[in-house]
Parts: C-alpha cells; structure tokens; sequence
C-alpha cells in the first residue's frame, strides 16, 4: 500500500507525535509498504523531487528520542517557511489524496482532537483511528467525563473553568484539597498538576493557562495508575504505571527508565476484566473506532476510577499500547498491521 505516516504537527506533544511517526514508518517499510513520513505543519517545503514520485524516493526518517519539555511552539511557527495560517503544511493536502491510506500518528491539539479528521472527511482522503466526532469528544476532558459518567463509569468530582476567570478562591469554594489541574484538551499530562496547598494551586492554574483557554479541576484520587489499550473494541491487557519519582507527568511518560511498567497488571482478576469493561464503555460511548487507551486510578477500595481516553495513543519506543498488545502475541508489526486492517475496514 501507498501510506502516509501523518505526523508532528502545531502541538504541545508534536514531539512524541514525531516519534511514534517514525518507529510507525519504519515499521511499515520493513513490512513492504510504501511509505512517507511527513510533518503536518511543515510539509514537503524541504522535499525537492517530484510528488508524483514521492513514495518511490521518500524523504528520509527522524529518530525517535524525545526531549525531556515539550517543544517552544512559537519557534516551531518561527521555522516554517510557508507563512500561512493554514495547520497544513505545504502539499501535505496533495499528498495524503495520493496515499491508500494516512496512518495517523498525529498527539494532542490539531490532530487527536478530530479536526484533521473532519478535513480528510470532507476530502475523500482515508485514515487510521477514530472518525471527527468521537475524536472531538475523547479530546475534550469535560464533554467525556459529562458523556461516560451516566453510565456507571466512576470518575474524580470534577469542575471546569476559563483560565482567564478562575481564581484560586473559587476553586476551593467548590472544591477541597487535594486537587488534580489540567488544560481541558490537551495531553501527555503536559500543563497538569498536582495542587495540594492553595500556593500550589495558584501555580498549577497558571502553568494550565499556557496550554489551553479552560481547565479541568478534578478531585485527586490516591491509589495505583492502570491503562487500558482497546483494540476492534476489546480491551487489552492493562499495565499499571510506576513512576519512580512524582506522578506520570511528560517526563516520566517518554524518558526511559523514568517509570516501570507493569503488563499485564498485578491485579485481581475480577479487577482485571472491571477496568476492561469500563474502557469498552467508555470507547463504546464515544463512538471510537480501531483502538484507543483508557487512564484509570485503581484505589486502595478497589474502586477503578475513570480519567480519560486517548483516540491515538503513542507508538513510540516507551509507549503503552504495542506492550499490552504484546502480552496478547502482537508484535510492533502486527499490531500495525492490524491498525491499517481495521482503519480500511472502517470504508468498506
């Protein structure tokens, strides 16, 4: 197949993004696709051969390590040298009409938030993952939260504010310490906090600000952290998550070592296929399509409690999905493979 592996992009997790773009595209070359990785934001603007040979002679691949902050976005806008207010990048319209199929390793704003989806729609163009829709509503914390929680999914008490409005003493008028503070659409637990003195709260809603323009403020559940990968709307393996020093922040995510990870997780059976079936119902809820990964906390009670769904989850070298798929005998291969597979089934 002809595939363009859509990555990077104008967002705060355009680095992993970058990252889980190359492992896929190097996967999928091995496997005998013919393959282009390109960035969305900045395009082919440094591609001098001809498009109607690119996937004869691609461009070459990046690595895959990440930085320990997320990147300076100003400098990234800095760097292009299309000056356009377009988030595509030159001919990366053109390109993706010309693939089979676009394998979507785009993270976070202006890509798992179901805008691009929408455009390729409109376009005729096919890809990976989730529809528009269902992206839109998994990005948007407070909207899934609103959606799953009738449905017996538990989740943290939670409110939702403007990050031009809040201020500390509302907050914990609402709501008692200890308190979890993230941008509303964004990911990577880039911008998140935990607040447990109200001088920790006042930091916590500025560092939100610079990410998004509303705040989702949640009750703070002490206890284990499970994920939960649902492929073809099973649910896979869980792995449970143990940070070596702080909480699963950006940094612990994507250094290795930073956290050990655990699959399939040291929990009971009957937890086991608990957590499973509240991802299936979340992933069900919102209409998802392919594969997704559920963020729960499991507490001392035994009590599994709900924080978010992610429509395209990392594959990169430390990320969770392809190692639950692994406990279950898919490789990095297959578990590509099979994503391509079920995407192209999604237009038949």
């Amino acid at each position: 197949m002809k595939i363009v592996v859509l990555c990077g992009g104008l967002s705060p997790e355009r680095n992993v993004s970058l990252s889980s773009g190359t492992r896929i595209a190097s996967t999928l070359m091995k496997n005998g696709h013919k393959v282009v990785l390109v960035d969305l934001f900045f395009g082919l603007e440094d591609y001098t051969g001809k498009l109607d040979e690119i996937f004869d002679n691609p461009p070459e691949l990046g690595g895959t390590k990440i930085d320990e902050i997320a990147p300076d976005l100003d400098a990234v806008r800095a760097a292009r040298r299309l000056k356009s207010d377009s988030q595509f990048g030159e001919g990366v319209i053109e390109l993706c009409q010309k693939a089979d199929l676009v394998f979507m390793a785009l993270h976070g704003q202006c890509g798992e938030d179901g805008k691009v989806q929408a455009a390729f729609d409109l376009l005729g163009v096919k890809y990976t993952g989730a529809g528009f829709e269902g992206s839109a509503i998994a990005m948007d914390k407070d909207l899934t939260k609103r959606v799953v929680a009738p449905l017996g999914v538990k989740t943290p008490q939670w409110r939702t504010y403007f990050c031009a409005a809040v201020t500390a003493e509302q907050v914990l008028a609402e709501l008692p310490l200890p308190l979890v503070v993230k941008p509303d659409d964004s990911g990577s637990s880039i911008g998140v906090s935990i607040a447990r003195t109200e001088g920790e709260l006042r930091g916590a809603l500025n560092a939100a600000a610079h990410e998004s323009t509303r705040v989702i403020i949640e009750q703070y559940v002490a206890g284990r952290e499970i994920q939960v990968g649902i492929l073809d709307g099973k649910a896979l393996p869980s792995i449970e998550i143990r940070p070596k020093t702080g909480f699963y922040d950006y940094k612990n995510k994507y250094q290795p070592g930073a956290a050990e990870e655990i699959t399939p997780s040291p929990i009971p059976a009957e937890a086991e296929t608990r957590v499973g079936a509240a991802a299936v119902t979340v992933y069900e809820a919102l209409r998802l399509k392919v594969y997704s990964r559920a963020d729960f906390i499991y507490d001392a009670a035994g009590e599994f409690w709900f924080l978010e769904i992610n429509t395209l989850p990392g594959m990169t070298p430390t990320s969770l999905v392809p190692q639950e798929a692994a406990v279950v005998g898919l490789s990095y291969s297959r578990l590509c493979e099979e994503i391509i597979r079920l995407s192209m089934e999604k237009y038949q």
